[in-house]
Order: structure tokens, then sequence, then C-alpha cells
């Protein structure tokens, strides 16, 4: 820790305390008056305050630097429309399992009922976003602190909402400080599921895993069963082919014979993949949340016929499919007791996994001379392997889900579930706050990219040296695309075509504009060696999209 907190501490210590116990360092926000006290505690308690251009990039920078972490993000905001501006991001924190904790400011209840000049209720504003939602008083500081840790990160991971009283902030509270309830320890199955899944995998000549951010979410647990390993072991034991989500990629390297890189939103890939889905005897979704998949991939096995059997931190209350077996427990230990005493069969006998990794190049092929895939192949190849990336919404995610391999989990980064646009950027720069020396890239459209290019100042005064890539055809171009398809005329999908480059340059970074390989190739060397962030303009033609995704 960085100060003595006063003594006896204040409420907002307690708080700080907690969070930076929890592993947080850094937390994210624009202050106002009423969160001064906050930011003094967490600075106090060793977690440096980062100050954004606005909430809702601040909770995807919360967001970036807990994948590279596991501790919980961190947003402040101050009262009223400080709060407001991170609803968009708390929601999508809470639709993409993200541990986040929402400090904001509030005016205290007795001063409430006369004043009313910002005063809303916050509490109901993030309550049907959130996990849970508390106001901190000083009888209950240490039980709130580490109830909003327990609830965020335990389960399904999610955000949390304290609302901060002025006065209660600064009160000082009693010293002890009790015991942090026990965290929960993983399960498996009971004994009885156990022996009926281990039948099944026993009895299976085409298995199949499904994968998805539940898996992902529990990697972060030291007490747990190491997922990407037990994953990797049991697909090469029994030869099962493994298809993600698109923030489960990574979990099983996807240059290894069995991966089948990511599902969710591409019709091009469930045209190779669904088939192959559907032709298992066994489906085995391991933490699969169908939140982050489009209609097609509802009842998308036919029960009876198939089994499909479902490992997931919640049960399922979505019904976009239900599975013949339910299981509620720990992934990894799930996998690994499944395997237990069960011989490997002969699967895939007749060469279908191959055949869909061969569909799946095809489909997606890289060897355009330019255009949206010629930009994706350049930088995957310029890039190290262990390059993080960014993906932001719109029809280049897509597309870089699908092309873009990931070698190990959060290997990329987007929002796959509520589908935000803005997020690659404050993504890319939360990781980068927390790996400084590692290759970050961040993908936008140059709508997302407009959005919040306000926080390039926040990267060149955090001297930041993430490579922002910008595809730039002047369109939202995964809308324009839907209008033509249902034969609409295009309204309210272009505009004008800007330099995004001298937009980097104007803010202290590098910039650069692209419109081949070679003029893509040098930008990213550059930027490798450069001593500032990067924008770089990819200028593609209009409908550059079309049958690529």
């Amino acid at each position: 820790m960085t100060d003595t907190p006063p003594s006896p501490p204040r409420a907002a210590d307690v708080l700080a305390a907690r969070l930076y116990d929890a592993g947080c360092r850094h937390a994210f926000g624009m202050p106002g008056g009423e969160v001064l006290t906050l930011v003094d505690a967490l600075e106090r308690a060793g977690i440096t305050f980062i100050l954004c251009k606005h909430e809702n990039a601040a909770a995807f920078m919360a967001e970036g630097a807990w994948h590279r972490t596991g501790a919980p993000g961190i947003l402040v905001a101050t009262v009223g429309p400080g709060a407001l501006n991170g609803v968009n991001a708390v929601a999508n924190a809470h639709q993409d399992r993200v541990p986040l904790i929402v400090l904001a400011g509030c005016v205290d209840e007795d001063e409430a009922q006369t004043y009313t000049h910002q005063v809303l209720d916050q509490t109901q504003v993030f309550r049907p976003i959130t996990k849970a939602t508390f106001t901190l008083n000083t009888g209950a500081a240490h039980v709130i602190a580490d109830k909003a840790v327990a609830i965020a990160t335990e389960g399904r991971p999610g955000p949390v909402h304290i609302d901060v009283p002025i006065t209660v902030a600064v009160t000082p509270v009693t010293p002890e400080i009790p015991a942090h309830r026990a965290v929960a320890s993983p399960v498996v199955p009971a004994p009885a599921q156990l022996e009926e899944m281990r039948a099944h995998l026993a009895r299976a000549e085409r298995p199949i895993l499904i994968v998805g951010v539940d898996a992902l979410t529990q990697g972060f647990d030291t007490r747990r069963v190491d997922i990407s390993e037990e994953l990797r072991s049991f697909v090469e034991t029994f030869n099962v082919p493994v298809i993600t989500t698109y923030k489960a990629k990574g979990l099983l390297p996807e240059d290894h014979p069995l991966a089948l890189g990511g599902a969710g939103l591409s019709p091009k890939a469930d045209a190779v993949l669904l088939p192959l889905v559907q032709r298992a005897d066994l489906i085995i979704g391991l933490g699969y949340d169908p939140i982050e998949m489009r209609t097609g991939w509802r009842d998308f096995y036919f029960p009876g016929i198939q089994t499909m059997i479902d490992i997931t931190a919640e049960p399922n209350h979505h019904y976009m499919h239900q599975a013949s077996l339910n299981v509620v427990a720990d992934c990894g230990a799930t996998l690994a007791a499944m395997r237990d005493g069960v011989a490997p069969n002969a699967t895939w006998a007749g060469g279908e996994v191959d055949k869909a990794r061969v569909d799946l190049a095809t489909a997606f092929p890289c060897d355009d001379a330019w255009g949206p895939a010629a930009i994706i192949d350049t930088c995957r190849t310029a890039l190290p392997r262990d390059t993080l990336a960014t993906a932001d919404s719109g029809a280049h995610r897509i597309l870089l889900s699908q092309m873009w391999q990931c070698f190990e989990p959060r290997g990329i980064m987007q929002s796959s579930a509520l589908c935000t646009m803005g997020c690659a950027i404050p993504l890319a720069m939360g990781a980068q706050v927390v790996e400084p020396d590692r290759c970050v890239v961040s993908f936008s459209g140059d709508a997302g990219f407009l959005m919040v290019a306000g926080e390039l100042s926040t990267a060149a005064e955090l001297g930041l040296k993430t490579i922002f890539v910008v595809f730039v055809d002047a369109s939202l171009a995964l809308i324009e695309l839907k209008q033509r398809q249902r034969q609409l005329s295009n309204k309210g999908v272009e505009f004008a075509k800007h330099d995004f480059a001298a937009m980097g340059r104007a803010f202290g970074g590098a910039g650069h504009t692209a419109s081949s390989r070679a003029e893509l190739q040098n930008a990213l060397q550059t930027a490798q060696s450069s001593d500032t962030f990067s924008v770089i303009a990819c200028v593609i033609d209009r409908g550059a999209y079309d049958g690529r995704i």
C-alpha cells in the first residue's frame, strides 16, 4: 500500500482495502466532488486511479485490466450524469460475465429529501443490469465490501454497484476487520450423474465440444483445474473437435488440429460448423452460454437422436436449447472427472474434422490483394504470436473472429453478448496498462473509433504503445449490408471519410494510412518500434464485406 490511511479508517478506506486484497491495482473513471474521498482512499490503498475521458470507456478499460489480472475491474463515477454515462458498459459487463465493481458517488439520503440537483435513484438504474447493488453505510462497510467482491467474482461473474454517500465515505468506522467469507469451493457432479456422463463418453463415436464463457471465467481461479490444460488433454485423449464462442477463443490454441475456431455470428461459419454438430452423437457444452450466439444456434441439435451434456456455472434459464443432462459444476474439474476410467474410442473415423477445417479455410480465404481479410491476415502475420487483440462491434468483428487465430485464453477481447460499439480501444488500453511491454492491437470500424476517439489523449498521457487499426469505409458496413439484403435504401449509415492518421498525430501518437498490404506491413513494423501509440487507418471499399461473413 502506498499511504497509511487515516486512523481510524474511513468507510471509503475499508472499501478500498478490500478491493486491494482482491488483487485490484487500477481503477478507471472520471471524478466529481462526490467521489474525491473514494479516489483518495483507492490511491492510499495502492490502487492507481486513471483519469479517462468518458465513464463508458473507463468501464471497458477496467474490463481490459481484468482480462489480464483476474482481479475485478473498478469503475469510479460521480453522481448523476457520471454514473449514467457508464450504463452501457455496465450492462455489457452483466451480459459478458465481467466482474466489474461500480463505485458511484451519491448525495446523502437526508440531503436528497430537500435537494434535487443531479439526484436520482441510482440503485434503481443499476439493479436490472448488475448482480447486486448496495449503498455503503458505516455500520456494515466491511460486510458490503466483502459481499461486493464475492458476488462479482463467484458463480457466473458480473458487475456489482455500490453507491457511496458523500459523508459516509469520510466517516470513521471500526478498524476491526472481520474475516472474509470463505471462497466457495469448485464442485463436480454427483456420482450417479458422473457415471451417466462417462457412459455417454464411452459410447460416443462422434463427440464434439462447444466451449464458452463460463469455462473462460473459471480459468482465473487457481484452486480450480487448469481449464486449458485439461481441455487439451481431454480432446487429445478422445479425439474431440472443439468449437468455441468468441469469448472462449484460445482456450485451445487455434492452430491445434482439433480446434475449429469461434462461432456465434457468422452465417458462413455456421454453414460449416452446424452440420458437423448435427452429425455428432455426443455434444458437450463446456461453460457454453448461448448469450453470445445468433438465432441459428437456437435448438441446434436433435434431442432423442443426439445427446447433449451442459456443464455450466448456473442453471439453464435461457431456453435457447435444452440439454439431455444439465450439470452446474466446475468446468475443468468436471471434464477431468468425466474422463476418469473411460477408454478412448476411435472417433470421427470418416475424416469429418479435417474436412471441416479445410472448409473453414476455404470460407475465409486470406489471399486477397486488399480488403478486410487482407488487413486481418497481414496483421496476424506481422505481429507477434502472443499479441493481444481487441475487436469492436461491426462487420469487421465477425470476420476477425473467424480469421484471427488465438493461442491463449483472452487472446482476443470483445463485446460478444451485448455487442456494444466503442469497446475495442478502451479494452486494449486497459490490457496495455497492466502489460505495458506486450504487443496490443485494437481493431475498430471507423464509426466505433469516432465514438471514443477522445481516449487517445488518455493513451498519450499514460505513455501507452497500443496499435489502433481502423477499417475505414465511411459507413456502418454491417447495417448497410443488412439494408441492402432487405432491399431498403441506404439511410443513416453513411458519413464523411475522415483522416484518422491525423487524429492519431493530433493526440500525441503516430498516424499512418494504408491502402495496400505493403503499406500496412510497413506501418505495423514502424508501430512495433514506436515509443507512442499508433493509429493505422486502413482504407477499404464500401461493400468490402459482401460475401465475406
